[in-house]
């Protein structure tokens, strides 16, 4: 353990110790997180590692609720005597009253004498109190360097000005915003390089996590476009065959559009994973519809509108929209028609021309897939999804919502030459049977997803 800088996460009751714990260890499963005041009771640990090696390990510490008692006490206490900061913080913890009245408050002071150093989390929508400064100077008693943490800086109503003024005027001019719902993106690098500054005796070790931070997010962030482009590249190649007969084309049409949402889904479970989120931290947006609630279905006109995705009359209008149709006479390819219509009947609107041209000789069976409308909002919604999870915390409790899909420029470009090569290759669908992977598929979902970026 004298190699393992132990850092407290401290502060007053409820103001977001243990989400900032959960968000640092990428564990959404730390300790106990609810909105009424002392969710945590004891003092709880966690270790981080470098190179395999556990380097850092943190604590967190019950919420300080009656700071100005006890500094009162602890006056009482200390009398004529003339003792430093931690000789008057080891006589309140030698008292009768650190095991009952204060005894929450000894638990916390306590890990601060053996830590290293500590953050002190502050709620920046809370005014600042006496009780604050009160607790503020208990704990510069223990004589450990001290960094204050600004937590949910984007609420409307927060004080982070009035804060850092008080903070000043306690000579602690050092300070950090981190919103544990909504973190910036090298928010824990900058914690770490503050720490750094306090611990320069442990700066080799907090530059190293930091530095390996950024690395295992640009990571992420790479390993999570892979993922986008493989479901793209599975998309845009998958092709269903049916038989001329429009029940046998509806039937494929409903077979495809279940397909394509269920790969869909196991993408977004996986970018879940990668970002150690749960399935319930995602909830699609709820489309209203003739007085229903309805789930944001891939296909429907609605949700490709509402994404703005640019979309023809037959995807507007037909209820089995989304699909495209080759019509193929004795295994030949005479060309591509958008579904039009709201039934199999209508569908022959849409290749109506091809039937004035052809007339009774369009024979056989057809190929359906996916439109490329489509293909753009699947790019748009999980491009989203990535800019949500990388934004968000693991403390955070209301489930993501897709961030900036209205600039997306994927809404209305036209598809990269890699989509439009996989459209031509059905063995490159991951997901159909016949599929075969091969260098130049990886070569075409690795530039995809370079494009993605």
């Amino acid at each position: 353990m004298a190699d393992l800088l132990q850092i407290a996460v401290v502060g007053h009751t409820n103001t977001g110790k243990t989400s900032l714990l959960r968000t640092l260890t990428r564990d959404p499963g730390f300790g106990d997180v609810a909105d009424s005041p002392g969710t945590t009771r004891q003092v709880q640990g966690a270790r981080l590692r470098l190179d395999g090696r556990a380097v850092l390990a943190w604590f967190d510490t019950p919420g300080m609720e009656d700071s100005i008692a006890l500094l009162e006490y602890i006056e009482h206490l200390c009398g004529d005597r003339r003792l430093d900061g931690p000789d008057r913080i080891r006589l309140f913890l030698d008292s009768p009253e650190a095991h009952r009245r204060f005894e929450q408050e000894a638990r916390v002071l306590e890990k601060m004498l053996e830590c290293d150093a500590a953050l002190y989390v502050i709620d920046a929508r809370d005014p600042v109190l006496g009780k604050h400064r009160d607790e503020l100077a208990l704990l510069a008693a223990c004589g450990r360097p001290l960094l204050p943490v600004l937590n949910f800086v984007h609420a409307p109503s927060h004080r982070a000005t009035q804060w850092r003024d008080a903070m000043a005027r306690l000579g602690l001019h050092a300070l950090l915003e981190f919103d544990t719902v909504a973190p910036p993106l090298d928010g824990e690098q900058q914690l770490y390089d503050r720490l750094a500054v306090l611990l320069d005796r442990h700066a080799d070790i907090l530059h190293g996590l930091s530095d390996a931070l950024a690395r295992e997010r640009r990571e992420r962030h790479v390993a999570a476009l892979r993922l986008i482009a493989e479901l793209l590249v599975d998309i845009a190649s998958l092709r269903l065959t049916c038989g001329a007969g429009d029940a046998a084309v509806e039937a494929a049409t409903r077979s495809l559009r279940d397909t394509a949402r269920k790969r869909e889904q196991a993408c977004v479970d996986a970018l879940l994973a990668l970002y150690n989120f749960r399935a319930d931290d995602y909830a699609r947006d709820p489309l209203p519809l003739e007085g229903q609630r309805w789930g944001m279905d891939l296909f429907h006109p609605r949700a490709l509108q509402d994404a703005g995705v640019e979309v023809g009359i037959g995807i507007a209008t037909g209820a089995m929209a989304g699909a495209a149709v080759d019509l193929m006479l004795a295994g030949l390819s005479l060309g591509t028609a958008a579904l039009i219509g709201a039934a199999a009947g209508g569908m022959w609107q849409g290749i109506e021309r091809f039937g004035k041209r052809l007339g009774g000789r369009l024979r056989g069976e057809r190929e359906l897939s996916v439109d490329d409308a489509v293909l753009r909002l699947l790019a748009v919604r999980q491009r989203g999804l990535l800019r949500a999870l990388e934004r968000r915390g693991h403390a955070a409790r209301d489930p993501v919502r897709l961030a900036g899909t209205e600039q997306d420029p994927w809404r209305d470009e036209a598809l990269p030459d890699e989509i439009k090569e996989a459209r031509s290759r059905p063995e490159w669908c991951g997901i159909a049977k016949g599929f075969q992977d091969s260098a130049r598929r990886a070569a075409a979902v690795g530039a995809l997803a370079q494009r993605l970026d």
